[in-house]
């Protein structure tokens, strides 16, 4: 990273440094914020709230830090905002921790501008190009914040980093930003000659080539006869105008490749002469004429095209085209006509098929009209064909598909955050993780699950990730939300939730004990009375010599250790049992029984009817969620 700022030359004279063409006032301190809270981009996806209060916590006390993520994925946007207790903690962050390396990434730090309007303007905003490689966001910075005071700067980089020439520098005022480009434009920075001017936006810029593109000039001609010389098609283009430059692609070997471009001093002439030499015929053969045109906006061009007729195809097939999957391997188009030709006209039909010709187990019917097609739909879903129950549904793209999936995996997500916050968990979460520092006082108070390995609780559910499975499949049921520590007889926040026995008529222990509720903090399972101490595997003795025989399996490992520990010796002994008769699919299976709680998985592995049930019913989801995902996949 760079320590100075870039050296800026007049192209006409001596070295000297971009402030020393323009003596300017002095800058404003600082840009009036209502707040004192900071947007921190560029951040490596990995970066959490943890990182990010050890690092700005050591300027002053922060108040919370949120990093951004996706909706669905819970992915990192690479940008966090961290919110100190007052303005001049956030004077000196900005000062002292722009553009300092986090995770090997300089962040860029900057006022968060709450206004949308105020961010779109682009008052203050000038763009920088035919830059030096070596000068990076603190380079550019430096060299610029002489001229007013810089709210925000950045060098626009490719995936590996490097940099792509250009960037941005955005002023706090117009003058600023007006007396930077009078100063630096046309200057030498690290000696290259650099452009300086205002930010235009993206939709001005495109109204402007709109208009360039209305006014052309220049024009593409193909489908020239290979014998026509470079004499003849000037000859032929300049009965419209007089004609600044014409030329005849031509090979290596000289041989003409049948395309040229020739280019009029106005676009009226170039205009008339597309009007009458487009489809024209010319020794033997039709011209093509048009607009000349760069390759990314042919391929933009053609792209629209083919959407276009895409959705005119989708749109003809709206409402009448099914999709069948469940389909026997015997099935073939023509089966597959009979079984829905009594519902009306079929346009089409087919069985899609591999490379070998083997079915796929799924295909289309397409009827003349969307009444038969909701006819079939209603008659022929989930009925009996063979021995397998057919499932039928309009076909959708598959963008409209994946929009919906990620629609449904947002609602439970929400649900989840919902049942979270009614079962004590912090609010925000609900809106999006907030950190929020420990410490008494307006702080909330800490409930934490984990130390995320920087010796400071962090409010579930922060503090551990939720439990990742081997390979849980949706639909498959999973356990309700944890109840609060302080809905537990005798727990305390921050402690792991104590198994609880069931209550209720008819409730049972299942085999092999489950403890009581352990008693208050400190007091150790030695010194309760005898009834209070657990008699099963899970803690404070060993396991009842009952259950080992039953089971065959050594439960006293499980005696004195941690719940997480016990979850994974629970997952290697289910996995010992499920392997030798379903080698392929048993981490899946143990990573979807490890869902349950370790007393019911305790209770599989002394039953070996029970195991056996859960597994065949564990495989009956994973056949389910393997044909919706073979669906999705068309």
């Amino acid at each position: 990273m760079s320590a100075s700022p870039a050296i800026a030359t007049p192209v006409d004279g001596a070295p000297a440094t971009a402030a020393a063409a323009y003596n300017p006032p002095p800058p404003s301190s600082v840009a009036s914020t209502p707040s004192a809270s900071l947007y921190v981009g560029e951040l490596d996806p990995t970066v959490t709230e943890a990182m990010l209060f050890e690092i700005f916590n050591m300027i002053g006390p922060v108040a919370s830090i949120r990093v951004c993520r996706d909706a669905v994925t819970r992915r990192s946007l690479g940008y966090a905002y961290v919110n100190y207790l007052n303005a001049a903690d956030g004077e000196r962050a900005l000062e002292q921790l722009n553009y300092s390396l986090i995770k090997g990434r300089p962040c860029r730090i900057m006022w968060s501008q709450r206004d949308p309007a105020l961010r779109k303007t682009g008052q203050g905003n000038i763009f920088i190009k035919n830059l030096d490689e070596a000068i990076d966001n603190k380079a550019l910075h430096d060299t610029f914040a002489s001229f007013g005071n810089v709210l925000s700067c950045k060098v626009a980089t490719d995936e590996q980093g490097r940099s792509r020439g250009y960037g941005y520098v955005h002023y706090e005022t117009a003058e600023a930003a007006e007396t930077a480009i009078q100063a630096v434009n046309g200057m030498l920075l690290n000696d290259k000659k650099v452009y300086v001017g205002h930010h235009i936006s993206r939709k001005e810029r495109q109204s402007k080539l709109e208009e360039m593109r209305q006014q052309f000039t220049n024009l593409y001609v193909k489908n020239v006869d290979l014998e026509v010389t470079q004499d003849e098609f000037v000859e032929l283009f300049s009965r419209y105008g007089t004609v600044t430059s014409a030329v005849i692609q031509m090979e290596e070997d000289g041989k003409s490749k049948g395309f040229g471009f020739v280019n009029f001093e106005s676009h009226e002439q170039a205009a008339k002469a597309v009007e009458e030499l487009h489809d024209s015929d010319f020794h033997g053969k039709k011209l093509f004429v048009s607009r000349a045109q760069k390759k990314a906006e042919r391929e933009e061009e053609l792209r629209k095209q083919y959407e276009a007729a895409k959705m005119e195809k989708l749109s003809k097939y709206q409402g009448v085209n099914l999709y069948i999957k469940n389909l026997e391997d015997d099935v073939d188009d023509d089966k597959l006509r009979a079984e829905f030709e009594p519902f009306g006209t079929i346009t089409s039909c087919k069985v899609m098929r591999d490379d070998k010709g083997t079915s796929k187990g799924f295909g289309f019917v397409c009827f003349s009209s969307p009444d038969e097609a909701t006819k079939a739909v209603a008659e022929m879903n989930n009925k009996m064909i063979g021995s397998k129950p057919l499932y039928v549904s309009l076909a959708q793209r598959r963008e409209v598909r994946r929009q919906q999936l990620e629609s449904q995996i947002a609602q439970r997500n929400q649900i989840r955050m919902q049942q979270a916050a009614a079962a004590g968990m912090p609010g925000g979460y609900i809106n999006g993780p907030m950190y929020y520092p420990p410490g008494p006082g307006a702080y909330p108070p800490q409930g934490g699950r984990g130390m995320m390995g920087y010796g400071m609780p962090i409010p579930a559910p922060y503090g551990q990730a939720p439990p990742q499975s081997y390979g849980a499949m949706p639909g498959y049921p999973q356990r309700g939300p944890r109840p609060s520590p302080r809905d537990v007889p005798g727990g305390q926040s921050g402690a792991p939730r104590p198994n609880i026995p069931p209550a209720g008529p008819g409730a049972r222990a299942p085999p092999g004990g489950v403890p009581p509720p352990r008693g208050p903090a400190g007091v150790p399972p030695q010194a309760r009375p005898p009834q209070q101490r657990s008699q099963g595997p899970l803690r404070n003795g060993p396991a009842p010599p009952q259950a080992a025989a039953s089971s065959g399996l050594d439960l006293s490992a499980l005696s004195g250790v941690q719940p997480q520990e016990q979850k994974q010796l629970l997952g290697e002994m289910l996995y010992v049992q499920i392997a030798p008769s379903q080698p392929e699919l048993a981490g899946k299976i143990t990573g979807m029984l490890l869902e349950m709680d370790n007393a019911e998985l305790i209770a599989l592995l002394e039953s070996k009817d029970a195991l056996n049930s859960k597994v065949n019913e564990a495989i009956s989801v994973l056949q389910e969620f393997a044909s919706k995902e073979d669906a999705v996949a068309q």
